[in-house]
């Protein structure tokens, strides 16, 4: 029965896909300056290049969105200690899980606009349309990316600039290399997975990075300064600081990264870098936690009762990051991020080691997580690569606050892919997850959750 579904699934979702391709084939692809594209060409892209080859010829909208919908087929179960309490207007066993069925999730859409005002200057406004964590719409930020100034008439400025790209704006902090490939509400075109990492190092926040570009030795730097918030306020503090007695303080954010991309031969190409975050002061630091549009795995590890007993305007998903860890590191977060990449011909290895320590307002001491994650992906056939085959493996280990031990969460994916056109490609993947060392008293503690999931995706 199961089988059959997920085959029917898979059918109807592709001839969906084909249905809607003249749409996208016989559109003209517009070209922007210094641009990442929105479709399959944007894969493997980081860092927009300096490379100078489409002219300026005008002030003009490129629209540009993204439409994703799931099919999940997943089922979760623990071992947690029955446990019965009163939530809101709710009274159950805050341990037991939700049931699962098979069905499709809500669909998530992106809407966004890039516009070149000027040679060298563009500008970026994205907005959610409908996503898990916000169905309503939100504006997820905006941002300008100068690599010319020409209106400044400096030969000096003109030839720094070659190699200096500045992005001033409410904006994706330039944290790591995942973020580059992970799905954002309606854009899963670059994931060749169909959720992003246990713990998802990703949020906007308003401030300016700036980068140096060596095109020639493929080494390059940023360096960045942000407010430290995804949500700013300009009301004056008034919590305690349970580390220092003080009033708490709003000081910037920093982070910076050091880099290594070449393209080495016509087969082989080779990316290391690394990065790191730091605020030592917050009002909410959201650095795992600043995903507006919430996880693809919906419902796993979550509680009826207290999804009962939540606010109506939150009940739906009262859960929004079920499969997600998030460190909580709210007030305090100092986050180092290595990556390797290397592609050979169609295969890719993509790897991650993170660390991080931190804690919240009400803790004295800072608390560590780490993360490790590997991908390998097989793009196929050779040129065209419409096709991909993918394995990752992902575990964070972290002190919590009321945990006796570390825990440990391990997830296990393949997945396998077709671009129908570069703008529209279909996955399916199967997924284990397993909590480890939570306490008995904790809905996680022997928690897993696994199965199957289906994602359509349209990019342009």
């Amino acid at each position: 029965m199961k089988t059959n579904r997920l085959i029917r699934t898979i059918t109807g979702l592709t001839l969906t896909a084909f249905a809607m391709a003249p749409l996208f084939t016989s559109a003209q692809e517009q070209q922007l300056q210094f641009y990442r594209p929105n479709n399959k060409l944007g894969i493997n892209t980081f860092e927009t290049s300096k490379v100078d080859t489409i002219p300026f010829t005008g002030l003009k909208v490129k629209v540009n969105g993204g439409f994703t919908i799931n099919f999940q087929s997943l089922r979760a179960s623990n071992t947690a200690t029955p446990l019965i309490k009163t939530v809101g207007t709710a009274t159950g066993n805050v341990n037991s899980l939700t049931p699962l069925i098979d069905g499709f999730n809500l669909p998530m859409a992106n809407l966004g606009f890039d516009v070149p005002l000027a040679d060298g200057v563009r500008l970026n406004l994205t907005l959610y349309l409908a996503s898990r964590h916000h169905e309503e719409t939100w504006v997820k930020g905006g941002y300008l990316q100068i690599d010319k100034m020409p209106f400044l008439h400096s030969d000096l400025i003109d030839k720094v600039m070659k190699n200096v790209t500045f992005i001033i704006g409410q904006n994706d902090i330039d944290y790591g290399d995942q973020h580059y490939r992970r799905s954002d509400a309606g854009n899963t075109i670059y994931n060749p997975f169909v959720e992003n990492y246990v713990m998802d190092a990703f949020a906007t926040e308003m401030g300016m990075q700036v980068y140096y570009k060596c095109q020639k030795t493929g080494l390059f730097a940023m360096a960045g300064i942000t407010n430290g918030e995804l949500n700013p306020t300009t009301i004056e503090p008034t919590k305690i600081d349970a580390a220092t007695g003080n009033t708490n303080k709003y000081p910037p954010a920093y982070l910076g990264k050091l880099g290594f991309d070449k393209q080495l031969n016509a087969d082989l190409r080779l990316r290391l870098t690394g990065s790191f975050y730091t605020v030592n002061s917050a009002n909410s630091s959201t650095l795992y936690g600043g995903d507006r549009s919430g996880s693809n795995y919906y419902n796993v590890m979550s509680n009826p009762t207290t999804a009962a007993g939540t606010a109506l305007t939150q009940a739906i998903d009262y859960n929004a990051f079920s499969g997600r860890f998030n460190p909580g590191f709210s007030e305090e977060d100092h986050s180092y991020m290595a990556n390797l990449f290397v592609k050979y011909k169609g295969l890719e290895f993509f790897g991650t080691i993170e660390t991080a320590k931190g804690r919240t307002i009400n803790e004295t001491s800072n608390r560590s997580a780490k993360q490790y994650a590997a991908d390998v992906v097989y793009r196929f056939p050779a040129q065209k690569e419409n096709f991909w085959v993918a394995y990752r493996y992902n575990t964070v280990s972290a002190t919590i606050v009321g945990n006796p031990d570390d825990v440990t969460v391990n997830r296990s994916v393949g997945s396998a892919g077709w671009f129908m056109t570069k703008n529209i490609s279909l996955k399916a993947e199967y997924v284990d997850q397993q909590y480890k060392n939570y306490a008995a008293t904790n809905i996680l503690n022997g928690g897993e959750f696994k199965g199957f999931m289906v994602q359509a995706a349209i990019s342009f």
